[in-house]
């Protein structure tokens, strides 16, 4: 059967490939669900079954943003612990968060993949770790809503089994123990765990955090993700406390932990790591170990600034994430690329920390390696999945910068003209095409209102 096309030409493209290739008017044509080319000029002629033409004269198409880290279920508690640091809010935030079931992660989950949607994202993930006894199937609940936006979604099967009783910062009816952990981590694996070329749900393996975990959930997860061939992904590096909090329970510092644990190597990804010293920033380089920027967020609790430049320079993965909505309110990723720029501007390296086109490639390229996927998305090229945003550039908000890269990266945000993932509409005109967004924004709400009443009540 004859593959389908799409054509878009007319457009600035900035590829993301290896050479950084951009065309200041170009097409790329899609087939089916994969790039069949991409050049400078008009589109190939004599292309056989094109269903349709997208002329994108005055927008920049670019490869699908990528986000690397977040914690959808805080969609419905944004807003609250607003001057807080990350201890302090998360002692805050707890008893709220151990109160959430199936109903309220659907929602939480509809919310937050579609505000990436509509703002470029086509691959999406959510580190959900907070599995209440009694709350039903909520990893279910939240890969159900990936598939109904239709973005390409990675669910890092969290897990806490430290409570307050262990020194721990959930509630005790909020964490699970080793044994349920690990088996229904593995369950989701399992179960949901796609590694064919186009998937579109992948499952990684990912304790919560040091200070939310035992050192036992830490190794037998290593050794879990490792037997099923999958990703692992947990917190690590983010606050000068959970520093202290590694030294003084484990006699050394988180990356030291880490690699006792199994934790580091090119088959995992940390959340944050924003203070690591010269020695962290090797052993990550050496084994490959990537890194899930959040600036937003960091930013949001007072983290500090992450050492981003002195880790590309020194090889390490690195790709961007808008962090649990509770920390990051906007819950989209365009946002990030701007604040990575300009908030790594303001740490040692200064204005050449990072350029605008740093920032795309971590929001993409960068996106992808840590995820493990760079072989599939990332970047446009021949062979690659067809996951494609058309920004628009010629309304006033950026109608006097030249440079397209420059005007998405610092200017306002761009509305979404077309998102394609595999080759399939996911946003139009600014709009998804896949859900009802009033729909989803008013079962967020109540949903919301209802997590308050039953916290309120105890």
């Amino acid at each position: 059967m004859a593959a389908s096309r799409i054509v878009i030409e007319n457009c600035a493209i900035a590829t993301v490939d290896a050479n950084d290739t951009e065309y200041a008017s170009g097409y790329v044509v899609v087939a089916d669900n994969l790039i069949e080319s991409v050049g400078a000029g008009s589109a190939p002629t004599g292309l056989e079954n094109v269903v349709r033409r997208v002329d994108g004269t005055g927008h920049l198409l670019t490869p699908g943003l990528v986000n690397t880290h977040h914690h959808f279920y805080q969609w419905i508690t944004r807003g609250l612990a607003t001057d807080h640091n990350l201890f302090n809010w998360l002692v805050a935030l707890y008893p709220t968060w151990a109160r959430i079931d199936e109903s309220m992660a659907r929602a939480a989950a509809q919310g937050s993949l579609a505000m990436m949607a509509r703002g470029g994202v086509t691959t999406a993930m959510d580190h959900h770790y907070v599995y209440p006894r009694g709350s039903g199937d909520l990893s279910g609940a939240i890969i159900g809503a990936a598939s109904e936006t239709g973005v390409r979604f990675t669910l890092a099967r969290g897990s806490m089994d430290r409570g307050e009783s262990d020194g721990g910062l959930p509630p005790d009816f909020a964490v699970e123990s080793l044994d349920d952990a690990l088996a229904a981590t593995e369950a989701t694996v399992d179960r949901y765990h796609d590694d064919s070329f186009d998937a579109m749900t992948q499952i990684a393996v990912a304790p919560c955090s040091p200070f939310s975990v035992s050192t036992e959930l830490m190794r037998q997860g290593a050794e879990l993700a490792r037997r099923k061939g999958v990703r692992l992904h947990t917190h690590g590096s983010e606050t000068v406390e959970e520093e202290q909090f590694c030294k003084e329970l484990f006699g050394m510092g988180p990356t030291d932990y880490f690699e006792s644990t199994g934790w580091l190597g090119s088959d995992v990804w940390m959340a944050h790591c924003v203070h690591m010293n010269d020695s962290d920033i090797a052993a990550f380089a050496r084994t490959g170990t990537g890194v899930a920027h959040c600036p937003s967020s960091n930013a949001r609790l007072g983290a500090g600034i992450a050492r981003v430049t002195d880790m590309l320079k020194a090889g390490v993965p690195v790709g961007l994430g808008v962090d649990g909505t509770a920390s990051n309110e906007s819950g989209e990723l365009h946002t990030e690329l701007r604040n990575a720029l300009l908030v790594n501007r303001l740490g040692a390296h200064r204005e050449a920390a990072l350029t605008a086109r740093q920032a795309l490639r971590l929001g993409t390229h960068g996106g992808a390696q840590v995820l493990g996927r760079a072989g599939q998305i990332g970047s446009i090229e021949a062979g690659k999945l067809a996951d494609l945003v058309l920004w628009k550039l010629d309304t006033l908000a950026h109608s006097s910068i030249a440079d397209p890269v420059v005007a998405l990266i610092l200017g306002a945000a761009a509305p979404v003209t077309l998102s394609l993932v595999g080759g399939r509409t996911v946003v139009e005109d600014n709009h998804l095409t896949t859900v009802d967004e009033d729909a989803v924004a008013r079962s967020t709400r109540t949903e919301a209102r209802r997590l308050a009443r039953i916290t309120a009540a105890g």
